[in-house]
């Protein structure tokens, strides 16, 4: 079987400027669980973008699912994240005006597939939201709430099950731990743990927090993966 996720000889370099990744190999198994250090300025935000389809690499192969990213058209690519990828982003990205379940909702909206998954496994969008929200600690006395009222670490659960409903395949994390006190952030991956194990989900947790790492299957540091970070000679 082929890996989840797998980069070839991956390069990218912003217009003008001296080129920013340079990654020979890298790989995501299926339901592995990777933590990637990558603190600031060390092209993290720029690798998952790429990880996304939000930018194109200049060279080089990202295939997630067997499939190559860079083949496909931008509109297919798109529907493709959709369908198969979560993202928790640092500052959560959650729409104020909706509600905490709504919120949660999202990409079923955007994924047919997502959608026909949430309902296969809880019987509806809105009880497969409701269920993962419980999962993550939040009541059902919160879910109709608009979501700009809760914590922050109440927000970053919702962002945790937004990323999780419709079980895509890969979970991308983007420091979404960096506003959290260490006994939150570790009740917090204990949840997002169990949820991607439900899910069958692999998750690729990027932050600058070693400390966090050794709860994870595996962790890897960016600087020692990208060669364009590392002294000449190395």
């Amino acid at each position: 079987m082929t890996s989840l996720l797998e980069l070839n000889d991956l390069g990218f370099a912003w217009p003008g400027q001296e080129e920013l990744l340079d990654i020979p190999q890298f790989r995501l198994e299926r339901g592995e669980t990777l933590f990637l250090r990558g603190p600031s300025g060390s092209g993290k935000t720029t690798l998952l973008g790429l990880l996304g389809g939000v930018q194109k690499a200049g060279r080089g192969s990202i295939r997630l699912l067997g499939e190559e990213l860079g083949e496909m058209p931008a509109g297919t690519r798109d529907r493709f994240r959709v369908d198969h990828t979560g993202y928790i982003f640092q500052q959560f990205n959650l729409l104020p005006f909706l509600s905490v379940r709504e919120n949660v909702e999202l990409p079923c909206r955007f994924s047919r597939l997502r959608s026909q998954r949430a309902q296969q496994r809880q019987g509806s969008v809105t009880q497969a939201a409701s269920e993962l929200l419980e999962h993550l600690g939040l009541p059902a006395a919160l879910h109709l709430r608009r979501a700009d009222s809760l914590s922050i670490g109440q927000q970053q659960r919702v962002a945790a099950a937004r990323a999780l409903i419709g079980q895509p395949e890969l979970v991308i994390a983007d420091e979404p731990t960096s506003a959290l006190d260490s006994d939150t952030r570790e009740t917090f991956l204990e949840l997002l743990f169990a949820e991607c194990r439900a899910a069958g989900s692999s998750l690729l947790f990027v932050s600058h927090d070693q400390g966090l790492a050794p709860l994870f299957d595996r962790s890897l540091s960016l600087a020692e993966l990208n060669r364009a970070a590392q002294p000449a000679g190395v």
